[in-house]
């Protein structure tokens, strides 16, 4: 269903007669009221007056992730604190989180937007939804679940993890929808099985999966062992959380931005050039509706390309591909620039290895080296003997060798690099618990 008809399937030129209104109402806004983008517009001899339409975006300043960090807490809020009556934070890697506030008007829209990626994901008013993903301080649980209620949902707000009560719920709850993350989904698909419980006798029709990059390849997996449709959700908490994008159930191909409250653009990551349709860069955001901390075009760091093709759903709304990699975890070996979402595409439908495994960077000599740990089935390791994996006897080393070279063919072909495979035995690969997955190791200066 289309949740929001007449937003969602607006003609072009009304929806950029709209955001460009909204854009000009944004710099006045943001002038007035956030000192940070003052000096910038000052510095850039810009004035609220001088932006009158989409054709003036490029003329305005990038906003950084460091920007919100530099003004922590609550530098870049446009409204007085009373006004703020949710906070949110992302738990960065180094560092102070980057810290996001809402108004009531805010959380109207963030529910808005969530109803229509249910929509969009092929849930209906009525439907059970277990909220897989995190409550607190990351957006992703609460965004899902008031989204769910606006579109009339039956909530279950069961949060991450616990995989054994996840089982008992999707079970006796007869749960329709559930929102988690990819690696997630595959990590309680494997513990059905192991629970004795056949994903098909599950009513569960869709999966909505994201707070993580994932491939075609890892859907494909996904549906088969779950027996439902997999989509894309796409969102980020310095523009609100999920919700910015999904991918409609009937195309799965690209996820629809909700341009009338987020304006998207996809920029060269060293240049800050606008680029084309089918392009991959960088995706950069404006909100033009976010009254607690508007944001001018956000560099998010994520890689993708966006079309505006009209999709056979109807929906009129630019779409974004999936997230192909982050221009800040690039990896550089020997020269070669390496994503860690190729070398899980190159995995993915290889027989006798799982989808869990560890990217482990390391060093020989003075040069860069990569290594992927990865796990191999239950079948393999009964074959090969689990002596095999403790060293303790040499039977079944020629098939291990064997699986090794395989697996660095297809890593060679992919990546254009040598890489050492090492074998896992069933169980020794990373798991999601809920929350996003860390795959790569970084022992180059252990």
């Amino acid at each position: 269903m289309i949740w929001n008809e007449p937003i969602e399937t607006m003609p072009r030129p009304d929806l950029a007669a709209l955001q460009s209104a909204r854009l000009a109402t944004l710099a006045a806004y943001v002038y007035e009221r956030v000192p940070f983008y003052r000096k910038k517009f000052d510095k850039l001899g810009l004035t609220p007056a001088s932006v009158k339409d989409l054709h003036d975006l490029p003329r305005l300043p990038f906003t950084k992730k460091s920007d919100l960090r530099d003004n922590y807490p609550f530098g870049l809020f446009a409204v007085p604190m009373d006004q703020v009556i949710r906070v949110h934070a992302s738990s960065g890697t180094t560092g102070k989180p980057t810290v996001v506030g809402y108004t009531r008007q805010d959380l109207e829209v963030w529910a808005e937007v969530c109803a229509r990626c249910f929509g969009l994901s092929g849930a209906r008013p009525g439907d059970m939804f277990q909220n897989a993903y995190g409550y607190g301080l990351f957006t992703g649980g609460l965004g899902m679940h008031y989204g769910a209620e606006r579109m009339g949902l039956t909530v279950i707000p069961v949060s991450g993890g616990v995989t054994a009560r996840q089982i008992m719920l999707l079970q006796d709850f007869r749960t329709d929808v559930m929102a988690c993350t990819p690696s997630y989904a595959l990590a309680l698909a494997d513990k059905l099985l192991e629970a004795g419980v056949n994903p098909a006798d599950l009513p569960v029709r869709v999966f909505i999966l994201g707070a993580e990059p994932w491939t075609d390849e890892m859907r494909v997996e996904i549906e088969a062992k779950l027996h439902a449709d997999a989509v894309n959700i796409y969102g980020l908490s310095e523009i609100i959380g999920p919700g910015v994008s999904n991918e409609c159930v009937e195309a799965k191909s690209g996820m629809h931005i909700m341009e009338d409250h987020f304006l998207a653009e996809v920029v060269a990551p060293d240049t800050g050039e606008l680029l084309p349709d089918g392009q991959v860069g960088e995706l950069v955001f404006t909100t033009l509706t976010k009254q607690a901390i508007p944001l001018i075009r956000y560099r998010t760091g994520d890689l993708c390309s966006m079309t505006h093709e009209v999709c056979i759903c109807g929906r009129t709304h630019a779409r974004m591909s999936r997230i192909l990699g982050r221009a800040d975890d690039m990896l550089i070996i020997r020269g070669v620039n390496v994503f860690p979402s190729q070398i899980e595409a190159a995995l993915m439908g290889l027989e006798q290895i799982t989808p869990h495994h560890r990217i482990i960077l390391t060093r020989e000599g003075r040069l860069d080296a990569l290594e992927v740990a990865v796990e191999v089935t239950e079948t393999f390791f009964r074959h090969v003997g689990e002596e095999m994996f403790s060293g303790q006897r040499q039977q079944g080393i020629g098939d291990v060798q064997a699986l090794e070279a395989h697996v660095q063919q297809r890593l060679r072909e992919t990546l254009g690099l040598n890489t050492k495979v090492t074998l896992l035995a069933p169980g020794q690969g990373p798991r999601s618990e809920g929350g996003k997955l860390q795959r790569v190791e970084d022992r180059r200066l252990v």
